[in-house]
């Protein structure tokens, strides 16, 4: 396993235990801190994950909501451990270091403003390559983090790999729709109403410039693991789709899902947002509907501490329902791969995952999609787009002199990676030093 330690700078050569201690993920442990220290990281505290900021002292950034998705993921791998029959591969589950630093990684790439704001930063940039949050960590894992010279965090090998959901690269996903439900070349997508841009949300990919990225991180795989690991599907509309992730991945998008079905539903039972009948009708009659003997028999119990005034008993409902989900993951089998980081895979049962589904979709129904946050997401959509708009009209007038630096060798990639680097506030003040007669100053540097 050692070249799963490897780094794509010449660190490949120091000693693989050489961090700060002499345990056998030393490195992983120097992956998690360099992450945690990064730029990229902390702007995570001032990035929306579902509200906008400032309407709460108690909703979750996208900071701790990748902190809860580290703990979970830990979790999960004490949990398997833990089993008896996973006791052959058990020095394959990921240490505690790995799992964090694939779980903290996760988000870095995203953009400000939520998910709205991705689609906004890649209705910009659908004829520059595209821009997608997942891909956009890959760059500042491989590129831009401030750790290597050439390499970005600099991160193992097997921590890299961990971080990406969807291998596929932007031209090869990519498929839009024209009005009459066929099929757009690529040089014919071209947003013109910048007023109503959710037909541009992006595929779930890499960038096209991180190929060779891409083919480092395999290296180590036989050629069939390979080629049936970049294999997409092509569905009827909309862009194509990944099918395999690694073992990593696996676990820490099951972690994601967690952390985003149940502590999403914290926030929105926190402050008010969701009604009572609205949660027994969507949720609980289906949940008594699966009789699954586990979350069933107790829902009733737990429907009370959830629309509990008290946050005590608010938080051990919330806490029961992430153990529940954490002790339903085991370890499965993909025979068509030969090499065990993509052999094998975690799953949740199937009745449990039914439910974290229903809570899922139910914060999406009734949280993400009302009016009032849905005109959030479009004001910040609103503020990307323009900000955008106004930098590529005047990027040697308005640029930073290192953001021009870059345009002139990589275009509006340049603008992109400055604008998704924001967080929520900086680009609102940014919005505001521009377009806000009394606002800005030549002292104002942020």
């Amino acid at each position: 396993m050692k070249q799963w330690l490897q780094r794509r700078s010449a660190s490949s050569n120091e000693d693989p235990r050489g961090f700060n201690s002499t345990q056998s993920d030393s490195e992983y442990q120097r992956d998690r801190a360099r992450i945690i220290h990064s730029a990229s990281f902390r702007s995570l505290q001032s990035k929306t994950q579902v509200l906008g900021m400032g309407e709460s002292d108690f909703y979750r950034t996208r900071l701790t909501h990748s902190l809860e998705v580290a703990q979970i993921g830990s979790g999960i791998c004490e949990v398997l451990r833990a089993r008896k029959e996973n006791e052959d591969i058990r020095e394959l589950i990921p240490s505690f270091s790995l799992i964090e630093a694939i779980c903290l990684a996760h988000d870095i790439g995203h953009s400000p403003f939520g998910h709205g704001g991705e689609v906004a930063m890649n209705t910009m940039m659908i004829q520059h390559g595209g821009f997608e949050a997942n891909g956009q960590t890959l760059r500042i894992i491989a590129r831009l983090g401030e750790f290597s010279a050439h390499h970005g965090l600099d991160l193992t090998r097997r921590t890299m790999l961990g971080t990406i959901k969807y291998p596929a690269t932007y031209s090869k996903a990519v498929r839009y729709r024209d009005e009459k439900d066929g099929h757009l070349a690529l040089a014919d997508a071209v947003p013109t109403d910048l007023t109503n841009i959710d037909r541009w949300a992006p595929p779930k990919c890499v960038y096209d410039n991180e190929q060779d990225v891409m083919d480092w991180l395999v290296s180590p795989l036989p050629q069939n693991d390979t080629d049936r690991f970049f294999k997409l599907i092509t569905p009827e509309t909309g862009h194509l789709k990944t099918c395999f992730k690694p073992f990593d991945t696996s676990i820490m998008e099951l972690a994601d899902d967690i952390a985003y079905g149940v502590h999403d539903l914290e926030d929105a039972l926190a402050l008010g947002l969701v009604e009572r009948d609205e949660w027994q009708r969507e949720v609980v009659l289906p949940i008594l509907a699966m009789n699954d003997g586990h979350i069933g028999p107790r829902i009733d119990e737990y429907t009370e501490k959830l629309f509990s005034r008290s946050n005590k008993d608010r938080k051990h409902a919330i806490s029961w329902l992430v153990s529940h989900f954490i002790r339903h993951i085991a370890i499965t089998e993909d025979e068509g791969f030969e090499h065990d980081l993509l052999r094998l895979q975690v799953d949740m049962e199937p009745t449990a995952y039914r439910i974290l589904l229903l809570i899922k979709v139910f914060v999406m129904d009734f949280v993400i999609f009302k009016p009032e946050l849905q005109m959030l997401q479009y004001k910040g959509q609103q503020v990307v787009v323009k900000l955008f708009q106004i930098f590529l009209a005047n990027p040697n007038r308005l640029l930073p002199v290192e953001v021009f630096a870059q345009y002139e060798q990589e275009g509006p990639r340049a603008i992109a990676d400055y604008l998704s680097a924001m967080t929520d506030v900086s680009a609102g003040k940014l919005y505001h030093k521009l377009l806000s007669p009394t606002a800005g100053s030549i002292f104002d540097r942020s």
